[in-house]
């Protein structure tokens, strides 16, 4: 009990403080229900008073335990608050909208939190407001993370923040600080998501939405996570000027949020131009989405080269990001479009961003490592080091992320068989519902499709995908270490 009690105890300690901070967010659709006259909205009463009763009682029943946590405590730390708060997060929906299983409100709510933006919900139109706005809300603070929120508070707790955030960074190079205290970074990184986000919504309402729909599809633009409040997603509009507004912020939210702040603090896009991954992010995207435009005008699927631009700018950013908006069923294009679309998802966006993927800067290390390769087989003597810029990348961040690539496809590799296994999915289904899953990005192909959704899967499958959202939104290793005889070694 004692060695329980040293090892555990400290994380469930600054889990509860966690849990009790989250209890605030379900204010928001709290008075969105009494300001709308909803019949339902004793709900979130119940839920913020569980939540807060709950976080708060686990605080204090560990204080005595309260210490600096280890590096290992955050990988712990990490796994248990985003398993555990999408389950308090299911307490408004469950409450709100009767006949809904835990294991669908499970689902939807990993799916906000992890800024995945798969859905098993129907009948978005006719929802009550207070229900999308929670499930937006869930998206925008999952979007940077709910730990670098904490990252921010918990230093006032008395609890060191930079094991947290080393946990839940993304990307191979994310022992770079931008200040000195860990907590200024968090602050820093917020001022800038919220910055963007109001012009965001500022955008939104200029370019021909309401101002609660602004307001959710800013959530869900800037958390790139695809939710949305009308069951035809932007096709509901069908207006140029809205899709092209969605395109800037998804581009904006798929950059590094470092290079936001640099470019902030120096007063100075410079830092955007030296961004080799920025750069390689934007030169990917950009061209996939004018080769698939090309692709579609030629194969006759839209009259006229401008509504192919259209169309597949649109959908190729909001899929390559990892947002999961659709303005047309571009499962209906020839086959090569959508499983391209599919393909960029796994790496387009940038580490530090709100997407998912195994993000570009990996993508880049492992071309730059190929092409060494190819030079050492015709010169084995040359020193030809892999390099990001000026930045010479060290070996053992080149053996982590190819040790990174091979548990990416081994998770979805087994993780389809598994769904297979488990469902009687079509192998389309099954796999793309995997890949969208494991890369935090939404719709897949097939029954999964832009046109479809995930209500039609049964509750082990569900889990499947559940647990492919939490694993890829915390980029594999995070969370797998904890299956590992070595993590609980003393």
């Amino acid at each position: 009990m004692n060695e329980l009690a040293r090892s555990l105890f400290p994380v469930l300690n600054v889990l509860g403080a966690v849990i009790g901070v989250f209890s605030i967010t379900m204010l928001a659709p709290l008075a969105v229900a009494l300001a709308g006259g909803e019949a339902g909205a004793v709900a979130y009463d119940r839920a913020f008073l569980v939540t807060l009763a709950a976080g708060g009682a686990l605080w204090l029943a560990t204080q005595r335990f309260k210490r600096e946590l280890a590096p290992r405590d955050g990988f712990l730390l990490v796994a248990l608050v985003w398993t555990t708060l999408p389950a308090f997060a299911t307490l408004p929906l469950l409450w709100r909208l009767p006949g809904l299983s835990f294991t669908d409100a499970y689902f939807e709510a990993m799916s906000g939190l992890t800024a995945s933006g798969g859905t098993v919900l129907t009948g978005l139109d006719d929802m009550p407001p207070s229900i999308h706005v929670w499930r937006h809300l869930l998206v925008w603070i999952g979007g940077m993370g709910v730990i670098v929120l904490a990252v921010a508070i918990l230093p006032l707790l008395g609890v060191g923040g930079s094991q947290i955030y080393k946990a839940e960074a993304a990307g191979p190079l994310k022992e770079t600080k931008l200040t000195p205290r860990i907590a200024e970074t968090a602050k820093g990184l917020y001022l800038i998501y919220l910055s963007i986000s109001a012009v965001c919504v500022i955008a939104y309402r200029a370019a021909g939405m309401s101002w609660p729909d602004a307001f959710m599809h800013m959530c869900s633009t800037m958390g790139l996570g695809g939710f949305s409040s009308h069951d035809a997603s932007f096709a509901y509009w069908d207006s140029p000027a809205i899709e092209m507004t969605a395109v800037v912020f998804m581009l904006l939210a798929g950059v590094n949020f470092s290079m936001h702040f640099l470019a902030w603090r120096r007063r100075s896009l410079a830092v955007y131009f030296r961004d080799v991954e920025g750069k390689a992010y934007l030169a990917v995207t950009v061209s996939a989405a004018l080769a698939i435009a090309v692709f579609l005008w030629w194969r006759g699927v839209y009259p006229d080269a401008a509504t192919a631009l259209r169309y597949a700018l649109f959908n190729v950013v909001s899929i390559a990001t990892t947002t999961g908006y659709a303005s047309t069923d571009y499962a209906q294009w020839p086959i090569l479009a959508p499983v391209l679309m599919l393909f960029l998802c796994g790496f387009a966006t940038c580490a530090g961003s709100t997407g998912g993927g195994i993000k570009m800067i990996r993508a880049v290390i492992l071309a730059k490592q190929a092409m060494r390769e190819f030079v050492r087989i015709l010169h084995p003597r040359v020193v030809n080091p892999v390099r990001i810029g000026q930045q010479v990348i060290e070996n053992r961040v080149i053996f982590a992320v190819l040790a990174f690539m091979l548990i990416y496809g081994a998770v979805i590799i087994w993780a389809t068989f598994l769904l297979l296994l488990l469902s009687d999915l079509d192998v389309v289904t099954a796999f793309t519902a995997i890949i969208a899953c494991v890369n935090n990005t939404g719709p897949g192909l097939g029954q999964v499709g832009p046109a479809g959704n995930y209500q039609g899967l049964n509750d082990a499958s569900t889990w499947v995908c559940t647990a492919a959202m939490l694993v890829g939104r915390l980029e594999m290793m995070s969370v797998l270490v904890l299956f590992t005889p070595a993590f609980w070694r003393k």
